[in-house]
């Protein structure tokens, strides 16, 4: 028999949380990728929920060891709404609980991914550092308190989630898609910043033409400034669109082309 007289409480989530910040990974493998993670975070709970009632715990190990992959700072979102249907429901919520996680698990993991493991360290990643170049140690602080802030949005999320449980996905979709919309202009502003202030590079050729010295780098300058970064991005992009090309295939390359190319006097240090 079920215990649906079980409530989660603040232990619980803290359990879950402090499963999914630091062993969250641990489990990932090829065949079903964050499968057996997600049941290793949730199973002292479900054991609670279900109470004596080991058939329905069997049904819920074997939806809940189904593929899985999302963001892991989105993952509790589908794990707080999934406890909740499961508290209610028992194993007879488990085919929407098998839904929910195929429905949102790839949105999740689109979302989370952009805004907090490529946006938010690309700018304040390259802010801090470039604090860094200059000597100034707020960069130091300026990271840490990013990432402080990141882990206090992951433990708040489940607790949130729970309370929500299933009325969640309806009632964000549309933030979600604006938050999307908005974290893409936003990203792509500050990349094309960042490229403009990171990458220091110039033209080093210089032309005679009897008396008259033409600097290259000038004339690009009045075409368009900053125009060698801008075509040093967009060339490793192009690279790393190449089917047998890897990161570190790239950045190798980058490193010793750009060896040779300073070593001639075509490219200096901007």
């Amino acid at each position: 028999m079920t215990n649906s007289n079980y409530k989660l409480t603040k232990k619980d989530f803290n359990q879950i949380n402090r499963r999914s910040l630091f062993l969250f990974q641990l489990g990932w493998n090829y065949e079903r990728m964050q499968n057996t993670s997600y049941l290793y975070l949730i199973l002292p709970q479900l054991q609670k929920i279900y109470g004596d009632d080991k058939e329905g715990l069997k049904k819920s190990m074997k939806t809940e060891t189904q593929f899985f992959n999302t963001s892991n700072f989105f993952n509790t979102i589908i794990t707080g709404t999934d406890l909740a249907i499961q508290e209610k429901e028992g194993a007879k919520g488990l085919e929407t609980v098998a839904g929910l996680k195929v429905g949102l698990m790839g949105s999740f993991a689109a979302i989370g991914d952009s805004i907090f493991a490529a946006l938010l360290p690309a700018i304040f990643g390259a802010i801090a550092a470039n604090m860094a170049t200059v000597g100034n140690p707020t960069g130091v602080l300026l990271w840490v308190a990013v990432n402080i802030g990141v882990m206090y949005f992951r433990w708040s999320q489940l607790g949130f989630a729970y309370k929500e449980g299933a009325n969640l996905v309806t009632r964000m979709q549309s933030k979600l898609s604006a938050l999307t919309d908005a974290a893409t202009l936003l990203g792509v502003f500050m990349v094309g910043a960042l490229v403009a202030t990171m990458i220091n590079i110039k033209i080093g050729t210089v032309f005679h033409l009897g008396d008259l010295s033409v600097v290259l780098q000038d004339k690009l300058d009045m075409i368009l400034p900053k125009l060698v970064p801008a075509c040093i991005v967009g060339l490793i992009y192009w690279m790393l669109g190449k089917k047998n090309m890897t990161a570190t295939r790239a950045i190798f390359i980058v490193l010793f082309v750009s060896i040779a190319l300073s070593a001639v006097g075509f490219i200096v240090k901007g």
